[in-house]
């Protein structure tokens, strides 16, 4: 299957995604812009109108579940995306997870679909695959629903209620987007509040139909049917009020029974909704990356003089230090409109008399640490290798609560704070350099390790809280803020340096923007109107 457009041009798209004949017609392909398309599957034993492709297969037993391939533009190699959940026994799944996937209009995106069934070699039947363009709606709304006097569909007990939202769609059919929870034994069942994003619910039109369905769950998949209702976001959204009761009716039981009135009620409890912002809000209202470096310049290094060591300046080509410096920093000055950055060093003696520093400035100026652009800081670090003396230990707490104090003054939203470290060891204060992460972890700040050489790491995944969060003195940090990466998972066995550059900093950057999220949603910030000039920077797909 090979995903092409198949909407007709229209001025406005409603849930604020504006389409264009310059995005739809292949003369305005080179553009580089590109949409993302939520894909709803749904699988039905007789032929239907298929809205984007079909293919066919006899009967579903048994397990079923969906796998989408995508073929790789340069091997053709089919690499799987991601799969639907199982649904067992059913001839006719209707799948609830989605597949979302980025559509660029200058590729042809070859997708296969597999359906896998538990029996090998049986093809059969008809898939329809649903496509629709996301809206911009970023807003979340969060529900609460009880029922009553449902109808009883057990023999020995009640009923086992549970709810089915479905989307409507362009075409008139309609789209799996929510399941509750199953309420055991009950006719007067009240669900826990649920979270969904009204993109979802909707595709950001208010007023398109929203189709409740009432189950009684059976334990063999058979679930009965209790009966169904129809709303919309927007009478959803009046909250709870006396329309917003909804009569579940049976058509089956409605066309046999002259006296049936309903199969129960279902009432809405709450309704709010909530705004989810993007990275990208927060850069178009003005927020900058403040972005700082810190140099280990312990003696583990080696003599900078030679060529063995780390820090050895060949006329041929960067250290790793100044690879890992430049390719980081060169994509995140682009969110930083002053380019300046403080640089550090840690683990020198400093001239005239010896002493140790744990955070001195590289440009030798303790009043303005601040270099001009990348190339600065660069400057000064190659400058200090030629006046300090490399030596020991390798602390990162000082540098960190350094960083640390600057982000405490500054905590509106405005500013975001990202602290480069570059190393080549292990932590010599790894107790305190916990406490500092810790205390860190409240301010809008995000710490990225960068280890080079052949030194063992393994002590550095602590600060990384990806799979346990850092703690210090019975204190848990309030969010991860660190990630860590050796240098040598991301250098080219060909020695070209500009691809290490970029695999590196697509990985170390990778966490920032859900980083900087959960400061602001932690703090209730929300971005501000975006700015007109001066105009936003491109983002560059590191983000």
């Amino acid at each position: 299957m090979t995903l092409r457009r198949s909407l007709a041009p229209r001025s406005v798209y409603k849930g604020t995604l504006v389409l264009s004949t310059r995005v739809l017609r292949e003369s305005c392909l080179a553009s580089k812009s590109h949409s993302v398309y939520d894909k709803g599957l749904s699988t039905e034993r007789e032929r239907e109108r298929i809205f984007n492709s079909k293919r066919k297969w006899e009967s579903v037993c048994g397990p079923g579940v969906v796998v989408l391939y995508l073929q790789a533009v340069g091997t053709k190699e089919w690499r799987e995306f991601g799969r639907t959940e199982v649904i067992d026994n059913t001839r006719n799944p209707d799948f609830v997870r989605k597949f979302v996937l980025d559509f660029f209009f200058e590729e042809k995106q070859n997708l296969r679909l597999d359906v896998k069934t538990g029996i090998p070699g049986k093809k059969c039947g008809v898939i329809i695959l649903t496509a629709e363009e996301l809206s911009n709606c970023r807003d979340i709304a969060t529900m609460q629903l009880c029922a009553n006097k449902l109808d009883k569909k057990d023999f020995f007990g009640k009923s086992d209620p549970f709810l089915v939202f479905y989307r409507s769609n362009e075409d008139g059919t309609f789209t799996i987007c929510h399941k509750t929870e199953v309420i055991k034994n009950t006719l007067n069942p009240v669900w826990q509040p649920f979270t969904i994003p009204v993109r979802a619910l909707c595709n950001g039109d208010y007023d398109r139909t929203v189709k409740v369905d009432v189950y009684d769950w059976d334990r063999d998949g058979s679930h009965d049917f209790i009966g169904e209702f129809t709303t919309s976001y927007r009478e959803l959204s009046r909250g709870q009020n006396q329309f917003n009761v909804y009569e579940v009716l049976n058509p089956k039981k409605k066309g046999k029974k002259k006296k049936y009135i309903n199969s129960g009620t279902v009432t809405l409890l709450s309704f709010k909704v909530e705004s989810e912002y993007t990275f990208v809000d927060f850069i178009r209202g003005g927020t900058q990356l403040n972005f700082t470096v810190a140099i280990d310049f312990t003696a583990s290094n080696g003599n900078p003089s030679q060529p063995t060591s780390l820090h050895y300046m060949s006329p041929y080509q960067m250290n790793a230090y100044a690879m890992a410096l430049k390719a980081v920093g060169e994509i995140i000055q682009d969110y930083d409109s002053d380019k300046l950055f403080p640089a550090y060093g840690f683990g020198a003696k400093l001239p005239p008399d010896g002493k140790i520093s744990h955070a001195f400035p590289l440009n030798g100026d303790s009043e303005n640490p601040n270099c001009v652009g990348i190339e600065g800081v660069l400057e000064s670090y190659f400058q200090s290798l030629r006046t300090v003396q490399l030596y020991g230990p390798t602390n990162f707490a000082p540098v960190i609560n350094k960083v640390a104090n600057c982000a405490t003054e500054i905590t509106d939203g405005s500013q975001y704070f990202v602290l480069l470290m570059i190393t080549d060891g292990v932590i010599s204060d790894m107790v305190q350099t916990k406490e500092a992460v810790v205390n860190a972890s409240s301010l809008p700040l995000s710490i990225i390790i960068v280890g080079v050489g052949p030194a063992e790491f393994d002590a550095m995944e602590e600060l990384d809280g990806d799979d346990v969060r850092v703690s210090s003195r019975g204190r848990l940090a309030e969010r991860d803020i660190v990630q860590f990466v050796p240098f040598r998972d991301y250098i080219d066995r060909s020695g070209n340096q500009v691809l290490s550059m970029a695999r590196l900093a697509k990985d170390v950057l990778a966490e920032i923007p859900d980083q900087l999220l959960s400061f602001m949603k932690s703090r209730g910030i929300e971005p501000r109107p975006a700015m007109s000039t001066p105009p936003m920077p491109e983002l560059r797909p590191h983000m």
